[in-house]
This record gives C-alpha cells, sequence and structure tokens, in this order.
C-alpha cells in the first residue's frame, strides 16, 4: 500500500507561476482593500466591483501556467498516495495532474449562488473562453451569482475534510505559507507524532522541532525533496 503524503500550499506555490499574493507589499489587497473584494459585507455593498474584480482575476490566472513545484507536487503522485490542501484559489494543481486537491478558500473558476453558496446545483464552472461573469448575472435560485470564494470572516467548510487528511498523513509537506492563516496553519497540530514533516519556503518560519524546513523557492524546494521522496 502506498504511504499517504498531504501537502498543504499557500500563495509562494503560485507566486513562480506569475499570479501576485494578495499580502506582500505590493500584492492585490494592496490595490483593492480586503473589505470592500473579500468580505460578505463588501459583496452586499456593491456586488458589481467585486464581480468585476474575480472577472480580471480569472483573466490572469488563465494566463498562467503551473511551476515546477505543481508540476512535481504532481508526480509525487507515482510513488504515494497523494492529497493537496490549498489556501490558494486557482486551479494551478489540477492543471498540474494532481488528481485529489482540496480548497480551503475557495475556487476562482468558480461561481456559485449567493443566497446557497455550497449546493453544488446552483454552482458553476468557468471555461477560459467564458471566463467573466456580467454584473448581476443570476443563479438558478434566482439569487446573484457570487464567486465561489470564501470570504473573509465566513467559515471554511473543508477544514474538516483537510483536517482528516492531515490525520492520516504518513508524510507531511508545507510549501510557501508562513503558517499565520487560520484555520489552514492548524492542520500541522493534527499531524501524529514521529510523522515527517517538510517545510518548504524561503523565509526563516518557526514550526517547531519536529519540522524540516528547506529554505528554497517552491520549485526549488520541491526538486530538493523530490530526490528524498522519489530517489534520483
Amino acid at each position: 500500500m502506498k504511504k499517504k503524503v498531504v501537502v498543504l500550499t499557500g500563495a509562494g506555490m503560485s507566486v513562480e507561476s506569475g499570479l501576485k499574493t494578495f499580502r506582500d507589499a505590493d500584492g492585490l489587497w494592496e490595490e483593492y482593500p480586503v473589505a470592500k473584494v473579500a468580505t460578505h459585507e463588501g459583496w452586499e455593498a456593491d456586488p458589481t466591483l467585486v464581480t468585476n474584480f474575480y472577472n480580471m482575476l480569472r483573466k490572469k490566472c488563465w494566463g498562467v501556467k503551473p511551476n515546477e513545484g505543481h508540476r512535481l507536487v504532481a508526480k509525487l503522485e507515482e510513488q504515494y498516495n497523494v492529497t493537496v490542501v490549498t489556501q490558494n484559489v486557482d486551479n494551478l494543481h489540477e492543471q498540474a495532474g494532481s488528481s485529489k486537491v482540496i480548497h480551503l478558500h475557495g475556487e476562482l473558476m468558480k461561481v456559485c449562488s449567493s443566497r446557497n453558496v455550497d449546493d453544488p446545483c446552483y454552482q458553476v464552472t468557468l471555461t477560459p473562453e467564458n471566463c467573466e461573469i456580467t454584473p448581476g448575472t443570476k443563479a438558478g435560485d434566482g439569487s446573484l451569482l457570487r464567486p465561489f470564494i470564501v470570504f473573509f470572516g465566513e467559515a471554511v467548510p473543508n477544514i474538516s475534510v483537510a483536517t482528516e487528511e492531515a490525520q492520516k498523513a504518513d508524510i507531511f509537506i508545507i510549501i510557501g505559507t508562513s503558517l499565520n492563516v487560520y484555520p489552514a496553519a492548524g492542520l500541522i497540530h493534527y499531524v501524529r507524532p514521529g510523522v515527517p514533516v517538510y517545510l518548504i519556503d524561503p523565509s526563516p518560519i518557526s514550526a517547531g522541532s519536529n519540522v524540516q524546513q528547506i529554505q528554497k523557492g517552491a520549485s526549488d524546494g520541491m526538486k530538493e525533496l523530490a530526490v528524498k521522496l522519489l530517489g534520483g
């Protein structure tokens, strides 16, 4: 039976593909206030602004490709049972070939009912040719279509599923996250004692004595780790 690998990824995973992070000095929050485009209150106040903001993000996202880090995470599936838990809303892991991806903060390429966000009946997956939503467009239940994004202050529905995966991990890998954003940062506490934990990030991060940090970016860090886990 294949060993279970759980990979937790954050914004640093996708930055090498050309996607801006939200929190860095030149990140998206510098240009667009969080309260206006990433909260329920912002949506209620100006759904047109929010809709257009995520239309813009989708167009940017379709213009980038998975990097070597994404591809090497997918390559782990050759020898391991791999689950990716990502804080990112892009679909670069899926594009790279990862077959089991849990999105904690939603999916940029989907829109949903603003009344029943998690009802799959009213979720729509967009395509590169049709990635914009006209403000005012309604879902099947008559409510406005909104981005399938977990806004700040909203519950994170998939955290319970991610927690179960972390508890089953034989190897736990963290890539491109400072472990400051909860509840995702708390997943490391569900990893069983004695399970190897690898953290890939160019900045030094204090995450406990049992964590082995590879102080490199996502691609270079995964190249180093892949040698250890895949050989050759």
